[in-house]
């Protein structure tokens, strides 16, 4: 596999793009602080039982939603509350999207990374801003952009001096509602320098599929994520809820989170496979 550099996520420990295969999960939206701080803390649990590095992520507002009417979280003020407690009482690296710059300086006070969603990963000035707080950044790769324009958008980011990106595959638009995930992009994506993540929960998404809301076909995410895995990637991303198909979002392609030690255990026996082949 092609070397990349490491991003270091707030601790020595939590590094995605080294040896161990990275997990960045949570739930879509941000709810109370008891209910995300409880799934934030089953995760790094669960994580820490298998040695594995883990970043907590939960959107603070949803710009994107397909409806005017659709469930955005708590907002600005409430929702990066609630994500400064679970990184400081759960004791968590925490990350996060921002859907303008101007929401940047007040999220970084909050964040342990930012995250610049799929549609805005062309936004100059939004990427220019998340560079220049000094966190590590993870661009989603829009569904219209082939791999290799990614290129663009990292130069975006370390044109402020932040090397520390990260950029994440979601799946490309196919047609209406639906969206299919060129494994090659992966490859692609990862020659570039920098750590790669898959996205298996938005990758199964039907966006706007499900009459003013996106629909999905969680069933399908373990099994990608376990290609993206073989192909060589250096973390999976993927929300999570106690009850999915009571979530204020993203119900649909959310992974059960009884189910998510044994998504995550089958993962990593892909990874050791991958890195033993590797070596040999």
């Amino acid at each position: 596999m092609a070397q990349v550099s490491e991003v270091v996520v707030r601790e020595p420990d939590c590094v995605i793009g080294g040896r161990r295969l990275g997990i960045i999960a949570g739930p879509c939206l941000v709810e109370d602080f008891d209910a995300t701080a409880a799934i934030a803390g089953e995760l790094a649990e669960l994580c820490a039982d298998l040695d594995t590095p883990f970043v907590f992520k939960a959107s603070f507002d949803k710009a994107n939603r397909t409806s005017v009417t659709s469930e955005r979280g708590p907002g600005w003020q409430d929702g990066l509350e609630v994500l400064a407690r679970v990184r400081d009482e759960v004791g968590v690296p925490v990350v996060s999207d921002v859907h303008e710059t101007l929401q940047v300086p007040l999220a970084m006070q909050a964040l342990d990374m930012v995250q610049v969603p799929a549609f805005l990963s062309r936004q100059t000035d939004l990427l220019v801003a998340a560079g220049e707080t000094g966190l590590p950044v993870n661009i989603k790769k829009g569904q219209f952009l082939a791999p290799e324009d990614m290129e663009f958008s990292i130069a975006k980011v370390t044109s402020t001096g932040n090397e520390q990106v990260l950029v994440t595959e979601r799946g490309a638009s196919f047609g209406y509602h639906n969206l299919v995930v060129d494994m090659r992009g992966l490859a692609i994506m990862r020659a570039l320098g920098h750590p790669v993540v898959f996205d298996a929960t938005h990758s199964v998404q039907l966006p706007g599929g499900s009459c003013g809301a996106s629909g999905g076909q969680r069933e399908f995410a373990p099994v990608l994520a376990r290609a993206a895995v073989a192909v060589g990637i250096d973390a999976v991303f993927m929300e999570v809820h106690p009850r999915p198909d009571e979530a204020p979002c993203d119900g649909p392609n959310m992974i059960p989170l009884a189910q998510v030690r044994g998504v995550i255990e089958q993962l990593l026996a892909v990874h050791r496979a991958v890195m033993h082949a590797v070596e040999r």
